[in-house]
């Protein structure tokens, strides 16, 4: 059971009391001391920003192994100093890593004390009636010096959801029908991950969200992790024995007990392994709303303001709700920095790869002009700290390309963002595939996906991708789109047409330009709805993998077609020659090639009910070519009847379809085919 569960139980927790302590001074304060509580050598420094008037704000905080029983009230000596860009300040001698600490804001308010918006931690018990935590930002001893993340047009990314992707009991059972996975969890699938041939992992939002089950972009507290995504330490035992038998399968120095305590260290655990695996690790972040926040009436939202139904004086937002919380105030510079702050943060500290920011359409429709400028300033501040870091925008604009644009040119600098294009016309295919094999397919609109968006400087810069958290998701009442196994065959999602048809729809994901993102599952021909929430009959269903030959040959297929990927540049680079359409053959064909680098490849894809044998199709260089891979033999694999070309394929000097050379080729039925040029 989650700590959140079990707290809901509980009566509001009163602020731990401490012992007596020296009073606040301003020693080591200056202009550049940081937000939130900050170690020194010899203490902490707090700022914090608070600029409504008749307010007085001070530090409660206590030894993390007191014992002592005296009550604390606000004084003269536990008061911060306010400056005049109504920030407040204090440093305090002594404070070490795990000291416990809420601001007091005397004179607002029926409930005083407030959580600081630049938490790093916080506790595990009284959510949300619960202290933050002064961490050390550098007690996490990183292995990953020698990691670097993939070039851009590089990256395979695979969504996944830490509280419903995986989790399992000593015993072998699936922990997720009583809980949430954690981070510590992922640590059982790094290796899978990293044999299914992706180079990234995208978790939706791990920050701090009300209950244990959600979305996660609905967070309160931004800079903390997510507490019931985290493992208390009296349960780290048979994690930490799992951790260091990966880091010394890599040569890299066991952890102990003591650097796993805490959401902060056990994030960073999960991110350093990833990357001792060639796995990068790319956060969604939510900087268009927050919340909702409900009465937690210690949250950034009711921060320095009278706990009314007034949302006019919020610190933080405007009055303009979005998905159940509020647009940030992003007029107010101090929000706006907020939020950098936060990006900033998760770059340096935790090493992360990237970021993907949900909806900047919001932010653009409802921030207006100062929207738009702390999105320029948000980029314009990641690329000067990490350029290799990708920033991908969700921004649902006929013309999405303005948010690639750089300021100069009034755009808003992102380097790649979220694109329907391939998705829509493969699952058009699929469904049009599904009426049976005379219906119409529109593969001209396939052809078209193929090609680089017209507005785009490069065709990388296009996320592609055929599933996503939302459009799969059960709870998801409005657009919800079954998921590619169910969609191939609606009667039955593990049928020879749903297999083949899927096989196709993920060969044309991971062969066409643009970065490819798969969700998970998908590598695996899941075929239900997921959700978030406790609902166990959503959950990815991972034993299939050993019960359902079709999913363990599905994965099979996919492993097979990272690893051309993986090998060829060609998969990876711009140039596309889309030189054979038939809608009434159902077949597309098409060469991707880099110059002087690497083998050309032709591929052929069909979705024809029947195999094509003979079937002449232009080729760009003469001679033999090698069959890379031939969708056909993971059916039943290795499938004894699958229709080929015996590993190879020769190119004479008949031109057809605008190229100089043709061959004969046998086309499988629903099959997708890679050439290599040899």
């Amino acid at each position: 059971m989650s700590s959140k569960l079990k707290n809901a139980k509980t009566a509001s927790k009163k602020p731990t009391v401490s012992p007596p302590r020296p009073a606040i001074t301003q020693e080591q304060i200056t202009s550049d001391t940081p937000m939130g509580a900050t170690l020194t050598a010899n203490g902490a420094t707090f700022r914090v920003w608070a600029p409504n008037k008749g307010i007085a704000v001070h530090l409660h905080l206590f030894n993390k192994n007191s014992t002592i029983d005296t009550p604390w009230r606000a004084s003269a000596a536990t008061q911060l100093l306010r400056h005049s860009d109504d920030t407040w300040t204090g440093f305090m001698p002594g404070v070490v890593d795990g000291d416990h600490y809420r601001f007091y804001i005397a004179g607002r308010g029926e409930q005083p004390y407030k959580r600081d918006p630049y938490a790093r931690e916080l506790e595990f018990y009284g959510y949300p009636d619960c202290d933050c935590i002064v961490r050390d930002s550098n007690s996490y001893p990183w292995h990953d010096q020698d990691y670097r993340t993939p070039a851009f047009n590089d990256l395979v990314i695979y969504q996944l959801h830490i509280g419903r992707f995986y989790a399992t009991y000593d015993d072998g059972s699936d922990a997720r029908l009583d809980r949430v996975g954690k981070f510590l969890d992922l640590l059982d699938r790094i290796e899978y991950l990293q044999s299914l041939g992706i180079n990234a992992i995208q978790p939706l939002p791990i920050v701090e969200f009300q209950g244990p089950y959600s979305l996660g972009y609905n967070g309160t507290d931004l800079f903390s992790p997510e507490m019931d995504y985290a493992v208390e330490p009296h349960d780290l035992a048979p994690y930490l024995t799992k951790i260091n038998a990966l880091l010394s399968a890599r040569g890299a120095a066991a952890l102990t007990e003591k650097q796993l305590h805490g959401q902060i260290n056990q994030l960073k655990a999960l991110i350093d392994i990833c990357h001792l695996h060639g796995i990068a690790v790319i956060l969604d972040v939510v900087y268009n709303h927050a919340g909702g926040f409900g009465h937690d009436d210690q949250s950034i939202y009711f921060f320095d303001r009278a706990f009314t139904g007034n949302n006019s004086d919020s610190q933080y937002f405007s009055d303009i709700g979005h998905a159940g919380g509020l647009v940030f105030a992003y007029w107010k510079k101090e929000v706006r920095q907020f939020l950098i702050d936060n990006a900033t943060l998760f770059l340096n500290e935790y090493h992360v790869d990237g970021f993907r920011y949900d909806q900047i359409t919001v932010i653009d429709d409802d921030g207006g002009a100062d929207g738009w400028r702390f999105l320029q300033d948000l980029t314009n501040t990641l690329r000067a700290i990490k350029p290799q870091a990708i920033n991908i925008a969700e921004y649902w604009r006929d013309d999405p390309s303005w948010v690639m644009r750089d300021a100069q040119q009034g755009g808003a600098g992102f380097d790649a963002v979220w694109y329907p294009g391939l998705r829509a016309a493969v699952r058009t295919l699929l469904a049009q595939a599904a009426q049976g094999e005379n219906a119409h397919l529109d593969m001209n609109r396939l052809g078209d996906a193929l090609q680089r968006p017209a507005s785009f400087s490069a065709a990388w810069r296009a996320v592609q991708h055929l599933e996503n958290h939302d459009l799969q998701r059960k709870e998801n009442n409005n657009d919800r789109q079954p998921r590619i196994a169910a969609l191939a065959d609606s009667t039955s999602s593990r049928s020879w047409y749903a297999r083949s048809r899927a096989r196709v729809a993920n060969g044309l994901l991971l062969t066409a330009p643009g970065i490819p993102m798969m969700f998970m599952g998908q590598e695996f021909l899941e075929d239900k709805y997921w959700s978030d929430s406790p609902d166990g009959s959503a959950l990815l269903w991972w034993q299939g993998l050993e019960q359902d030959p079709h999913m363990a040959n599905h994965l099979r297929f996919t492993q097979a077609l990272l690893k051309v990927r993986r090998e060829q540049p060609a998969l990876r680079g711009e140039a596309i020659n889309l030189f054979h359409v038939h809608e009434e053959n159902r077949v597309i064909a098409w060469h991707r090639w880099i110059e002087g680098v690497g083998q050309d490849l032709v591929i052929v894809a069909s979705f024809n009910e029947t195999t094509l044998y003979h079937y002449s199709i232009g080729m760009p260089r003469g001679g033999q070519w090698q069959e890379l891979l031939n969708s056909d033999v993971y059916d039943h694999y290795p499938n004894p009847d699958a229709a080929g070309n015996h590993g190879a394929i020769e190119a004479n000097n008949l031109p057809q379809h605008g190229l100089p050379y043709s061959s004969e080729i046998t086309l499988p039925a629903n099959s997708i085919l890679i050439f290599a040029s040899r």
